[in-house]
């Protein structure tokens, strides 16, 4: 009844009427406001700290300095603090924090407090801080290497032999910021009873909960997330920050509430970015156009602390080991400590960096060997019930569809030139002939594989959900995971209507409150529609059933025999029926009655990859895309134009169409930004670009057409057959961009964003 229906989000009308409660609307009696002071230096130590001034500011009511540090450290790596003490190692760290009356008092406070330096020597550079010689970020560590990735199957050696052509090339890929709309922001607040509620945009409540624990030395159980409505994560709550600490240790201080946001500059500053990739890659293939081989080592600026962006490898050597069938494949990591910023996970987790390496080397591959490039990917394309040499299990597969799919829509309402290192540069006639000789066109292909069913980092990837049915009728689902603006509520809500046989308006789905809702480790990897949804049509089911027990005495019937739909249950293939709410009140509304109270929890069938080798299934599914990108290249200035964007994905079964069109064009938005224009330009450990105006966002009126293409191959342990989609939308982007620029003036772009000073260097280059 609903399942495939195109039903707009539950949240969008009071997002649209401004009735939705953000971060930064909250209010809490008696809040105070909270600033934090930031380093004066890349790499220092820190001398004396004077707050005595500041103490004395009326307003002023509590004052952070490392001295009111718990004994733990945390983060991923165990190595952060909410203030720093002894040392600062970049630009961002937190050498103080002040909550006073109002935000006007705070800011001045943190001028009155005095820091004394003793600058050291900083290391921004992640090839200088590999060298034996470079000083120490964390000198217990013995070493600046966080952590080094070795993956391998088949024989490098053996591929290389076999090769009939090789191509290599070094890749440059930049910092890149989430740039969510609503900034990051908490409010803490202790009760009488010193239990903390903490008001945060996270996306891991339950893992928070832990983590804070930790970091302020206080038990669990004393830890209550309350997720206010999030404008936007796309990977910058996957971990704890210093601010969220910080913020509870003021509020602890003052013995009031007190809330922490930041502004544009501090996001820029001070939450976690993309990290910054030095590629070297290389690639081989048979003559028959079947891949021999692929080798890429990374090397990763991880910044100051560790955060998530030390885990993005586990992405990249699945792009690069398991994208198309490749039956020899090395592939290296070194994350690196450096004096620049935190890196953590963005939206594709490493997938747009590997794509965009792998995709452009298959874009070379077929070009050294005279095909097709279509021809090429679908000739070495992954298909359905396949392990990979890497232990991945391929269920439902529609990679080769998708690429049939676009290369359907290449040649329809294109006005592309026949160009590039294969035919003579001449473009549509209605062209001038300026323009025949500016102006070139060209498409270019990308192809990309995402987990879609989880992705077990964690001991558990796991997720429940509990369907209550009162006697009117009304259906709640309380589910344990989170909304971040990806309309999980409605996909959820779908599921259970489905099951029900009511209507989505009638389910309200409740998720915000680690008091009320059941255990989930957390929004990311494209899980919420595959494992939450899994979990809610298994608790969906559940009250179903206890509804049919209770109907099949009212209606003297088998409960096989009943069905249900717009609201009743009836007995199949008759008219006999009873509302639900009938029989919900039935069931309650006697001696010994029972409530309506389905439970469903679902943790997939996979397994954390080995320590050792990093194989094995990870994801329960894995969901494939293709994107075609027709462009236009002015070769005088260099400037890109992206005409036309198409968009095939295989997404198991759209539970909501419209949702995965808004996934697919969102994520698309994001990679079209990551291939031409963002890029967090950091010098010496400082953003010179910390706001929107230089930071280049793609904005409306940036945006090409854009066509999606929903590819159903109804997998088949997904919800319905669903399976994730909420990162490939931007991940192939920015490589079949790439490869378009090429087939419209022969050159390769290997560094991002591809800037119109780039394309024109590379231009100049290629003339020489």
């Amino acid at each position: 009844m609903v399942i495939g229906q195109r039903i707009p989000k539950l949240d969008a009308p009071d997002k649209a009427t401004g009735r939705t409660v953000y971060g930064h609307d909250v209010k809490l009696p008696g809040m105070l406001h909270g600033r934090i002071l930031y380093s004066q230096y890349a790499s220092a130590k820190i001398k004396r700290v004077d707050v005595s001034r500041a103490l004395k500011l009326p307003g002023v009511k509590a004052i952070l300095t490392a001295a009111d540090n718990p004994p733990t450290k945390f983060g991923y790596g165990k190595d952060n603090t909410p203030i720093k003490g002894d040392v600062v190692r970049s630009f961002r760290d937190e050498v103080a924090a002040v909550a006073a009356v109002d935000a006007d008092t705070a800011a001045e406070a943190l001028d009155l407090i005095e820091i004394e330096y003793e600058p050291l020597t900083p290391l921004f550079d992640v090839r200088q801080a590999m060298k034996d010689s470079a000083p120490l970020i964390h000198p217990e560590r013995k070493s600046n290497l966080f952590q080094k990735y070795k993956y391998s199957h088949g024989d490098i050696v053996e591929g290389e032999r076999e090769s009939d052509v090789v191509v290599e090339a070094d890749f440059e890929l930049p910092y890149v910021a989430h740039a969510a709309m609503e900034t990051s922001v908490v409010i803490a607040s202790f009760d009488h009873r010193d239990h903390l509620t903490l008001y945060s945009t996270t996306q891991i409540p339950f893992l928070l909960q832990r983590d804070l624990a930790e970091a302020l030395g206080i038990e669990g159980n004393d830890i209550r997330i309350i997720q206010t409505a999030i404008g936007g994560a796309f990977g910058r709550g996957l971990d704890i920050y210093p601010y969220e600490p910080i913020a509870a240790l003021l509020a602890r201080k003052a013995g009031k509430p007190v809330r922490i946001s930041f502004s544009r500059h501090e996001e820029f500053l001070a939450a976690p970015m993309r990290q910054p990739a030095l590629i070297h890659a290389r690639a081989g293939a048979k003559r028959d156009g079947k891949i021999t081989f692929r080798d890429a080592y990374a090397l990763l600026d991880v910044g100051a602390y560790i955060s998530w962006g030390s885990v993005t490898p586990l992405v990249m050597m699945e792009t690069t080991a398991s994208l198309y069938r490749v039956p020899h494949v090395k592939f290296e990591a070194d994350c690196v400590y450096t004096n620049n910023l935190i890196t953590g996970a963005v939206r594709g987790y490493g997938n747009p960096q590997s794509t965009f390496y792998t995709e452009t080397l298959m874009e070379r591959l077929a070009v050294a060997l005279n095909m097709d490039p279509v021809d090429f990917r679908l000739r070495n394309a992954n298909i359905p019930n396949e392990e990979m040499p890497q232990g991945l299990i391929i269920t439902s597969c529609g990679l080769k569809e998708c690429i049939e799919a676009v290369a359907a829509r290449a040649d329809v309402g294109s006005q592309r030139s026949e160009v590039g290192s294969q035919k003579d540069s001449r473009i549509s006639n209605q062209k001038s002939e300026i323009n025949n000789q500016k102006l070139k066109r060209g498409i270019g292909f990308a192809s990309t594989l995402n987990v879609g069913g989880g992705a077990r980092i964690y001991k558990s990837d796991g997720c429940g959900a509990t369907v209550k049915v009162d006697d009117f009728g009304h259906v709640s689902l309380i589910t344990g995971s989170t909304e971040i603006g990806q309309g999980s509520e409605t996909i959820l809500a779908q599921i259970v209507a489905e099951v029900l046989g009511v209507k989505v308006e009638d389910i309200n789905v409740l998720n915000s409150d680690t008091d009320v809702k059941p255990w989930d480790v957390g929004v990311h990897a494209s899980r919420t529609t595959f494992i939450a949804g899994n979990a809610a049509h298994i608790a969906a089911m559940d009250a179903r059933k206890q509804l049919f027990e209770t109907a099949s005495e009212l209606l003297k019937a088998e409960p096989e025999s009943l069905v249900t739909r717009d609201g009743k249950i009836f007995v199949n293939d008759s008219d006999r029926s009873a509302d639900l709410a009938k029989v919900a009140r039935s069931r309650h509304y006697r001696e010994g009655g029972k409530v309506i109270l389905g439970e469903g929890w679902y943790d997939p069938p996979t397994k954390m990859v080995d320590k050792d080798t990093y194989k094995g299934n990870i994801s329960a599914t894995y969901g494939f895309g293709t994107q075609m990108a027709e462009v236009e290249v002015d070769t005088e200035t260099g400037k890109v134009r992206v005409l036309r964007l198409v968009c095939a994905n295989d997404v198991g079964r759209a539970i909501n169409p419209m949702a995965v069109e808004g996934q697919i064009e969102g994520g698309a938005q994001m990679g079209l930004g990551y291939a031409l224009t963002e890029e967090l330009i950091v010098k010496e450990g400082r953003v010179m670009n910390p706001d929107f105006l230089d930071y280049r966002l793609f904005t409306s009126a940036d945006m090409p057409q854009i066509e999606s293409i929903i590819i159903e191959t109804d997998d088949p342990q997904g919800p319905f057959g669903a399976k994730g989609v909420g990162e490939m939308g931007g991940t192939p982007t920015a490589a079949a961009i790439a490869n378009a620029i090429h087939d419209a003036t022969g050159v390769w772009l290997t560094q991002l964003p591809m800037t119109p000073e780039r394309v024109l260097r590379a231009l100049e280059e290629a003339k020489k």
